[in-house]
């Protein structure tokens, strides 16, 4: 079926006025002279209340003149952000349009360098590539993070064949910007509204700005290089534990990567983020933000590219910072693509980094609560979904191609949807051609439609669900639960993609810690003002680390209060540890995903995802943490069972 648009007469202009009749002035009246009385001297009250009269009005110019130069500041910030060079000029034109403020836009960050040695002709270097998904649907963000090393198809500019394979990271030293940009679109699939360049150089005056960043290093991190060959790397001393990092330290934390592999590095970087989004909420008043925005302006640091005709501005600005600031605890979701093979260069299939695709597009933020109940052995409380047959749908053409409306109705019909078509033979063309992503719009008077809509969206790809947002879609719906308007990114197939299962609960991988924790924290409990917790459970396989010191327990200052370390080793070169402070109000603590009651103690959850990365009991006025690996290799059961077992030193 060939869908038109048709397009309707335009109204005649409207009379132009306020409709009240004026009665014509009347006729001058000749001149009178009289006498005014000499005005009364004021009274004290009148007096002091035209001073503060005028004071009202002194300090109201005063907060105007602030406030315009606030209002410039900030526009001049905004401009100064804009695209600079040419080659961030260049990919605006591959960025897509976000048209509705509802709906979610997708980031590509990348952080380059260019290092003294490489010379002056040598191209710089794309050390991180991340995507960012902001969703004020779902009030979620979502982190994609691709390895440097991944080998994969290098795009260039507008050409649909690759110009070459390689790593991932080599398509910035190729192509430029453009090359990144076109590469990760190409191999996820995604459209990008955003492109965003972060000179490496900034990375320390940054975090030397905010004043350091607090974050969790899960081991010993030490080398000096002495011009061996096992020494020739960066120098890094780093002791394990949460500690503010300043920026140099943050730096070779992010960036090493030389006794494990590009895994662990990009965990090191989604890690860094987080900490930088936790302090942010945490501590970061308007006076520093100022000036962190002051550096970042003043080096060039940060270049950020929108779609030609969208400049990014100050309401852009204000629009997602207004979104993060909002944002509830939990949201944050950082996915990985998984089954990575290789170790200098890695490798992965397409259907694994298509399900990496489908997880960072759909976060769930009942996963939290889900995944805790299986690894508890709770029951589950089944939700109620919509089936296909049962979900009447409609679907309108939204980009103008012609027989985009019956190939999607014909796809969906194939899933078992009961497919109807707007009323009174009207074609089947949503109210405008502009859309870009795909929309599926529930009926919000039944409840069972949002579920139902978000199960045509996964099938679709790229597509936001939202309420039907007014008449003119509802009168083409028909009195659908679901009408579907096909975007741009529909390409007359469905998405390749499987829906996740229901998590399956697995015995905790543990063995007894055979008092060994108890005998290393037994000289420390009169050292510490908060009564010490020992493990009787540790991961299965795991040991004390020691690491480069003589002692596996380190005890120092966090937040100004005691605090203490445990390092424990698994497999070849894996650590996960234990915290125990005094600091209840630690910037890591305050962006939990849930709390449970568990025989009358109190733990707090946060998950990366599906994997709980730490399990933290509250109780005495203390904290204690379990937290898991780079890679969260410890499974949700044994997390829970290590924090379950802690028993209280006597004191």
């Amino acid at each position: 079926m060939r869908t038109t648009l048709k397009r309707g007469i335009g109204r005649g202009a409207e009379v132009n006025g306020n409709g009240h009749g004026v009665i014509p002035p009347g006729a001058l009246s000749p001149v009178t002279l009289y006498r005014q009385a000499p005005p009364a001297k004021p009274g004290l009250a009148k007096v002091i209340g035209k001073f503060f009269l005028w004071l009202f009005v002194l300090l109201v110019m005063l907060v105007a003149g602030l406030a315009g130069g606030f209002y410039l500041w900030a526009h001049e910030t905004a401009a100064a952000f804009r695209c600079q060079t040419l080659d961030c000029k260049k990919t605006q034109s591959h960025l897509a349009v976000v048209n509705d403020p509802h709906q979610a836009a997708i980031a590509l960050v990348i952080g380059y360098d260019h290092r003294a040695g490489d010379g002056t002709g040598s191209p710089s270097r794309s050390d991180t590539m991340m995507l960012i998904r902001a969703d004020p649907g779902t009030k979620t963000i979502s982190l994609l993070s691709f390895p440097r090393d991944l080998v994969v198809p290098i795009y260039c500019g507008k050409a649909n064949y690759p110009v070459d394979h390689g790593r991932i990271n080599s398509a910035y030293a190729i192509c430029g910007a453009t090359g990144s940009l076109e590469t990760v679109r190409h191999l996820t699939g995604l459209p990008v509204n955003y492109m965003i360049s972060v000179n490496f150089g900034g990375f320390v005056a940054t975090v030397n700005k905010l004043g350091g960043v607090w974050m969790d290093i899960d081991r010993r991190y030490y080398n000096k290089n002495v011009g061996t060959l096992s020494t020739n790397y960066a120098n890094i001393d780093l002791q394990p534990g949460y500690q503010l990092l300043n920026g140099q330290q943050a730096l070779e934390f992010v960036r090493f990567r030389h006794t494990d592999s590009d895994l662990y590095r990009l965990a090191r970087q989604q890690e860094f983020i987080t900490a930088m989004r936790q302090q942010a909420a945490h501590s970061l008043g308007a006076q520093s933000v100022i000036g962190l925005v002051n550096r970042i302006k003043e080096h060039h640091y940060v270049e950020i590219a929108s779609p030609q005709g969208h400049e990014f501005n100050l309401s852009t600005i204000y629009s997602y910072a207004n979104f993060a600031r909002g944002l509830p605890s939990g949201h944050v979701f950082q996915t990985k693509v998984t089954q990575v093979t290789g170790y200098n260069e890695l490798f992965a299939s397409q259907s694994t980094i298509d399900t990496a695709v489908q997880d960072f597009m759909n976060p769930d933020v009942e996963t939290a609560r889900t995944n805790t109940a299986v690894a508890l052995g709770r029951k589950l409380k089944k939700k109620f979904v919509l089936p296909p047959a049962k979900t009447t749908l409609t679907v309108l053409n939204g980009n103008g191609v012609a027989g985009s409306a019956s190939n999607g109705s014909y796809l969906l019909g194939q899933k078992g949807y009961k497919v109807v078509v707007p009323a009174s033979g009207q074609p089947a063309n949503a109210p405008t051609w502009t859309y870009f992503h795909s929309k599926a719009y529930f009926d919000p008077a039944r409840g069972a439609c949002k579920g139902a809509a978000g199960g045509v969206a996964k099938l679709v790809g790229s597509t936001d669900v939202a309420p039907v947002p007014g008449p003119k879609i509802t009168k083409l719906s028909n009195g659908a639960c679901v009408t579907l308007v096909v975007g741009s990114t529909f390409h007359d197939h469905l998405a390749p993609i499987t829906l996740p299962q229901a998590p399956v609960r697995h015995p905790p991988l543990i063995s007894s810690d055979g008092g060994t924790s108890r005998a290393a924290l037994v000289k420390y409990k009169k050292r510490l003002p908060f009564r010490l917790q020992y493990p009787t459970v540790i991961s299965r396989g795991s040991q004390l680390d020691t690491g480069y010191s003589e002692t596996p327990v380190r005890v120092y200052k966090l937040g100004g209060q005691p605090t203490i370390r445990l390092t424990y080793r698994f497999g070849a070169n894996q650590y996960w540890g234990i915290q125990e402070s005094g600091w209840k109000d630690a910037p890591i603590l305050a962006d939990k995903s849930l709390s449970q009651w568990v025989k009358g103690r109190r733990f707090d959850l946060y998950y990366n995802g599906s994997h709980l990365h730490m399990v933290v009991l509250r109780t005495g006025g203390a904290t204690y943490w379990v937290v898991n690996s780079l890679l969260d290799e410890l499974s949700n059961e044994t997390m829970l069972a290590i924090a379950r077992g802690f028993r209280p030193m006597t004191r």
